[in-house]
Order: C-alpha cells, then sequence, then structure tokens
C-alpha cells in the first residue's frame, strides 16, 4: 500500500564524482514543491537494505528515487521489488550503464522531471544466483575490470580507463563455457559471457540490440575474441556482429557453468570469482519512471 506523504530519496554518497549535496537539494525542492514529505536516506555499505526496507515499511512512500550507480540502483531496486512502488532513478556512478541504456537526459533538472513522471514501464527483473539482475551482469575480462577499479585509488571513467590495460595483459581468457537452457546446451569458449536484461553498457557499447528489457527473456552473449573492427560495430544502435565474434542465445532460464572459477559481476558489483550461474527472469516486473520515448519505443 502506498502513501501520498512521502518521497524517499537513496543516495550513494561515494559513487562516481558527483556532488551530492546538488542532487539532494534538488530533489528535495521538487518533492516539496510537488505536496510531498521528503526523506533522505544515504547508503553506508552496510546492512543498507535492511534499512531501506525498514523506511519503505515505516513510510509507504508514493515514490522511491535513487541517485547512485547501477549497483546502488539495483540495491534499492531489491528493496521495492514486487510493490506498487515505482522507481526513479538519477544517474550518479562511475558509468551509468542503465542511464544510458534508458536514454535518460544528462542535466539534472531533466532527470528529476523524469523521475516524478507518470510515464513508467514494467521492466524485467534477473535473479542470477538469488541476485537481482535489471541491467547486465557478466563474466570474464569486464568483471575483472570492475574487480581491479573497485581495488584501486582513482574513482570516474578516468580509473576504469587506468585499469583497462593491465587488465586486458593479466586475463587467464579465454574461457570455456558450458550453457543449458531449456531447449539446448552449449558448448563455446571465449574471453567475456554477458548475461544481458539490456543493450548497452556504461560506455555506450551495444552489445545485446536484440535485448528487450520488457519481454520475459533476456540473452546470453559470448563474446569470443577481441576483434576491433567487431567492437567498432557495438558503438551503433543496431550493430551487424559477426557470429565469429559473438553467440547469442535467447531464452527465459539457464545454467551456465565455466571449467575454472573466473571473475563475475551483476550490474556493476563485483561478486566474486565463481564457476556457476543459474539466471532466470522473475515473474513479477519492477515499476521505473523512465523517459516517455524509451517507453513508446520499447511497448510494442
Amino acid at each position: 500500500m502506498k502513501s501520498e506523504n512521502y518521497i524517499l530519496l537513496v543516495v550513494n554518497p561515494i559513487a562516481g564524482s558527483s556532488e551530492k549535496k546538488t542532487i539532494i537539494d534538488a530533489v528535495k525542492i521538487e518533492a516539496i514543491k510537488q505536496g510531498y514529505q521528503f526523506k533522505l536516506y544515504q547508503t553506508t555499505g552496510k546492512e543498507d537494505e535492511k534499512a531501506i526496507k525498514s523506511i519503505i515499511e515505516d513510510l509507504k512512500p508514493a515514490r522511491v528515487i535513487v541517485a547512485g550507480g547501477d549497483g546502488t540502483i539495483s540495491l534499492v531496486a531489491q528493496c521495492v521489488f514486487e510493490t506498487e512502488i515505482i522507481l526513479g532513478i538519477i544517474p550518479a556512478g562511475s558509468a551509468n550503464g542503465m542511464a544510458v541504456n534508458f536514454g535518460l537526459p544528462e542535466t539534472l533538472e531533466e532527470q528529476i522531471i523524469i523521475a516524478f513522471s507518470d510515464c513508467y514501464m514494467k521492466i524485467d527483473v534477473l535473479f542470477i544466483n538469488s541476485q537481482i539482475c535489471l541491467h547486465i551482469a557478466d563474466l570474464g575480462i569486464n568483471a575483472e575490470l570492475v574487480k581491479n577499479y573497485e581495488t584501486s585509488g582513482v574513482r570516474g571513467k578516468l580509473g576504469y580507463f587506468l585499469q583497462s590495460i593491465p587488465t586486458l595483459i593479466n586475463s587467464d581468457s579465454p574461457f570455456h563455457f558450458t550453457i543449458k537452457t531449456g531447449d539446448e546446451i552449449v558448448e563455446v569458449s571465449g574471453i567475456l559471457l554477458a548475461i544481458a536484461n539490456a543493450n548497452k553498457f556504461g560506455t555506450g557499447a551495444t552489445i545485446n540490440p536484440r535485448g528487450k528489457v520488457n519481454d520475459g527473456k533476456f540473452e546470453v552473449l559470448v563474446f569470443k575474441n577481441l576483434d576491433f573492427i567487431e567492437i567498432f560495430k557495438t558503438m551503433h544502435d543496431q550493430p551487424d556482429m559477426s557470429s565469429d565474434f559473438v553467440q547469442i542465445i535467447s531464452t527465459e532460464k539457464a545454467s551456465i557453468k565455466s571449467r575454472k572459477k573466473i571473475p563475475f559481476q551483476i550490474d556493476g558489483e563485483y561478486m566474486g570469482e565463481v564457476n556457476e550461474v543459474n539466471v532466470s527472469v522473475a515473474q513479477e516486473k519492477l515499476l521505473m519512471a523512465l523517459p516517455e520515448k524509451f517507453c513508446k519505443l520499447h511497448s510494442t
């Protein structure tokens, strides 16, 4: 049950390089302007999910808005999933893959308008080894990069750039995967296996042109090699990627195993090394405030 009284803003104070006070003040002003009371929660990295769920249960907010990177967005999505609460997002992380994928504008003013708007979509939620995933998870080189970034002292896109070359040099790829769906068993080797509910990485690269966030399916994509011509194609919205570069499997459920433990990340959060992941689409969907253009594009 929703209340008409509160807007809850969840902020990750250390995400990205943006000024969080500016975001907090702007959201608070808009909430008050629209007749809401305002509640702020800043994440600490310790029992945040429990704390956020407790606030939601107590206040029953009309809407929850999250300011942070993809990992923070996934954390808050976990807290509002299976409720009638609409989630609005203010991208404030290092890569902001979800914001790129959803076509969110770059200005804070426009982002706040969308976060408070009545334009929303019911999007798919994936569960990967019981963890929620909204955007993209992967095993291999990109997860190694996320791990190296998290242990470095440099934040933002510069931090990712500085870790990219050492990651490529020191990677143990290629990796060998066995992918089992309801229809087939596939054996394939590659440098990266992505589990994609969406289309794009935060860099803007379109790795999953077939993907739709509300079609009840996800794609398993195995990138077989570092083909820079093929990588360049991903800068387009509808890249025609060669089957020698990537193998794509669309499914509702998958079990993925590797011969050895390899780095694994979900929505920009490093999850450690694993040699098996199990993926399924949840029956319930998540309500998310999104740009009108994106909603119209994906309504068919």
